[in-house]
């Protein structure tokens, strides 16, 4: 199955999409990797869930990326004596560690690690967002604040502390059981929530050892300032913009966005763009067209994928949802002002002889008006540097590894095939000429150009270019 769009598409399961043919028929309909979960999902269901989307994926014949999000950790108060209270605008109010039912005065906050990290002037943010509490005096197990926006607040409402760095892992103990099993499941990514500073990704990558990609989510404001090291220490990042536009000013967030997208363009990093894409389509058969508007604006921003949450997991019309986002990102890619954009974007080639080939090939490409651009990927590190270019030519990405071209499922641009490597030079020009023309990329007589690395099954090695031609057989020619 060839997709007529370069950007790819996330869906989430969750109870309305978590049967088999309920899965197959969301990647008919567009997409690329399936997301999975961890705040709602035990190990058994991430067990099911994995055995059936590769069971969907041997019966299309085409690699599928599995991503497992952790939970992270959960800040919540404590509970209240009646269940819920009233605060009131410039109300004294006091968070502590005595874990005595709360009134109107005070609550329990069972997070010791926040109280000891507050400090004057922070702010904390309670229920979504929707009550704000300045923080007056702190220390010895409590802290005293202001009301600056009141209203209703019930038991175990979350917490979110955005200008505070807590002293805290990124991983609690439910996200190590969980990520120990989302490997044991062989799932192709790891996505890690509440993410502060670089250390925290340290962990992951510790456990992981190179098993599965693991995504960053910036959903933090220490997130962006310091984005560069986590992008440095990632192979892929998530704007998540549900939690930015709780901890940061709404009107900061697609600003911060367009950075977070640029920054990784730049890295050559993966970048998702996720949450209330097209949030209306839980309950309605078609979205709004301001949702409509902010997955085209993702799309020419040149992101490398845009994710539905809710839409697909829970919703009342899952591949409605898929459909219509694959609908909206092949009519951007085919606005004739789509290729000027995402030119005006692209970053300058590093300088390695592997980025120079990828740029190369790119402008060859385009200045011959080839068919394919078919890259020989076994660590994955050439289809990124290929998808970096962001050609207007399709990448075909042949991989030996199963896991890797099933990663690179969440790259723009990758059409991924699972392949043995070349043998030798003949071999490369013809599997890459006949995989190109079978998958529908080419055509007899159309040429082909080959980036590959020499010796064959090194990998990272990327240094040959080949321009081919398809013959009526399919096989290729100098």
């Amino acid at each position: 199955m060839r997709r007529n769009r370069k950007v790819k598409i996330l869906a989430t399961l969750g109870p309305a999409s978590a049967d088999e043919k309920t899965i197959e028929r969301l990647h008919n309909a567009g997409a690329d990797v399936f997301r999975i979960n961890m705040s709602h999902s035990s190990h058994e269901v991430l067990r099911d869930l994995v055995d059936r989307i590769r069971a969907v994926e041997t019966r299309i014949g085409r690699p599928i990326g599995i991503l497992a999000d952790l939970q992270g950790p959960k800040l919540r108060v404590g509970k209240f004596k009646d269940g819920r209270v009233e605060l009131d605008e410039g109300a004294r109010f006091v968070l502590d560690s005595s874990n005595k039912p709360g009134d109107a005065k005070r609550v329990y906050l069972p997070h010791p690690e926040i109280l000891e990290a507050l400090e004057p002037g922070h702010r904390l943010l309670l229920d979504d967002g929707k009550i704000k509490l300045v923080v007056k005096e702190c220390g010895k197990g409590r802290a005293v604040t202001e009301v600056a926006v009141g209203g209703k607040l019930s038991d175990r409402k979350g917490v979110s502390v955005p200008d505070t760095t807590i002293a805290t892992s990124a991983l609690t103990e439910k996200d190590r059981a969980d990520l120990d099993a989302a490997l044991a499941a062989e799932v192709d990514w790891i996505a890690l929530s509440f993410i502060q500073r670089p250390d925290d990704l340290a962990e992951v990558r510790k456990i992981t050892r190179g098993r599965a990609g693991v995504l960053a989510k910036v959903e933090k404001p220490q997130a962006v300032q310091r984005l560069d090291e986590i992008i440095e220490l990632s192979d892929a990042l998530m704007v998540a913009r549900g939690d930015l536009g709780v901890e940061m000013p709404l009107e900061r967030v697609p600003g911060i966005q367009k950075q977070i997208v640029r920054a990784c363009r730049r890295a050559g990093k993966p970048v998702v763009v996720a949450t209330q894409m097209l949030e209306s389509m839980i309950s309605a058969p078609v979205p709004t067209r301001a949702e409509v508007s902010d997955v085209a604006t993702a799309v020419y921003e040149g992101a490398d994928a845009v994710m539905l949450s809710a839409e697909s997991a829970a919703g009342e019309f899952p591949e409605e949802a898929v459909s219509m986002m694959d609908a909206i990102a092949i009519e951007v890619e085919r606005d004739p002002n789509y290729a000027g954009i995402i030119n005006a974007q692209r970053m300058e080639p590093e300088s390695t002889g592997a980025d120079a080939i990828s740029a190369a090939a790119r402008q060859i490409a385009e200045t011959l008006n080839l068919a394919a651009i078919v890259c020989y990927t076994s660590s994955g590190a050439t289809g990124l540097r290929a998808a970096r270019e962001r050609p207007r030519t399709p990448i075909i990405a042949l991989s030996p590894v199963t896991a890797m071209a099933r990663r690179l499922a969440i790259v723009w641009g990758l059409h991924c095939v699972i392949s043995d490597d070349a043998s030798d030079q003949d071999n490369m020009v013809d599997r890459a000429c006949r995989i190109s023309f079978a998958e529908g990329f080419s055509k007899p007589g159309q040429r082909v150009i080959i980036t590959a690395g020499v010796p064959f099954g090194t990998p990272g090695a990327t240094n040959m270019l080949r321009i081919a031609f398809v013959g009526s057989d399919g096989l290729g020619g100098i």
